[in-house]
């Protein structure tokens, strides 16, 4: 277990477990959070006994997004917010988007701006019943980020997308996943039994090809069908060549658990 003032992680059967941990603050982000858990995916990046991230918050609320007393004007001077997301939420973005390896998010409470954001951005995401996400930038005449103009746009369609940014209306668990923005919505003192779960299923399974299914389904919006037919082709062929194929045909014909090993 490795744990400073911000983040706490645990690397437990495969699975990096990372707490923001900034409950006083509904573990919004400041400077050395947004390091330490940038730090956190870069090491489920480079490390092969990670095989599966869950990540969740500490105390009533899963991640409130920026710490707006970091960005106080009244100090006389004006952030350049453009530079906090360049510098911060973007490189972090895109090391989840790129993981080829799952990434779970248990929302255990309030999910607002970015928090809400960079939930979206993880792979399948369980949420406690009494959880909430909110668009809140319209309130402070500022615009989603952290991927969240794409992230709604992408999975709900516009009209709801504009309805949510603009009203800044809370999103319960319940209407988020009937909607489709997240997997489940669960109770409460199920969550985190339940995120673990499944992250441990999917930490025990073939890596290469679930990174791969991934890459796809990513890709899948944003490509026509003939040149996705021939990115199927090339990942089924690496992942053809993968022991885990190996073992998971062999396994099937002898009648017996899969032991996959991540390669």
């Amino acid at each position: 277990m490795s744990e400073n003032q911000t983040v706490i992680s645990d690397l437990t059967n495969g699975v990096l477990q990372i707490t923001l941990n900034r409950p006083d603050k509904l573990n919004s982000f400041n400077e050395e959070m947004h390091l330490a858990f940038r730090a956190e995916i870069e090491r489920a990046h480079s490390e092969k006994t990670v095989r599966a991230i869950l990540l969740t918050g500490a105390g009533r609320g899963f991640c409130a997004g920026q710490d707006l007393g970091d960005r106080d004007p009244r100090n006389g001077e004006r952030s350049d917010l453009g530079h906090t997301i360049e510098t911060f939420y973007n490189p972090t973005l895109r090391l989840i988007r790129s993981l080829e390896k799952p990434v779970i998010c248990a929302v255990n409470g309030v999910a607002a701006g970015a928090g809400a954001n960079i939930a979206f951005a993880c792979d399948i995401v369980l949420a406690a019943r009494s959880a909430k996400f909110i668009q809140a930038f319209s309130k402070i005449g500022l615009i989603p980020d952290a991927g969240g103009s794409w992230s709604l746009t992408r999975i709900l369609g516009e009209p709801r997308a504009k309805a949510l940014a603009l009203l800044a209306e809370p999103l319960m668990a319940q209407q988020a996943a009937d909607w489709g923005l997240i997997w489940k919505a669960v109770d409460d003192d199920a969550l985190i039994g339940e995120a673990t779960a499944i992250a441990e299923k999917l930490a025990a399974g073939p890596t290469v090809g679930l990174g791969l299914t991934k890459r796809l389904i990513q890709a899948a919006a944003n490509q026509d069908l003939d040149t996705h037919l021939d990115m199927e082709r090339d990942c089924q062929r690496t992942a053809g060549f993968t022991d885990d194929y190996a073992e998971g045909v062999t396994s099937f014909l002898e009648k017996r658990p899969a032991n996959f090993r991540g390669e």
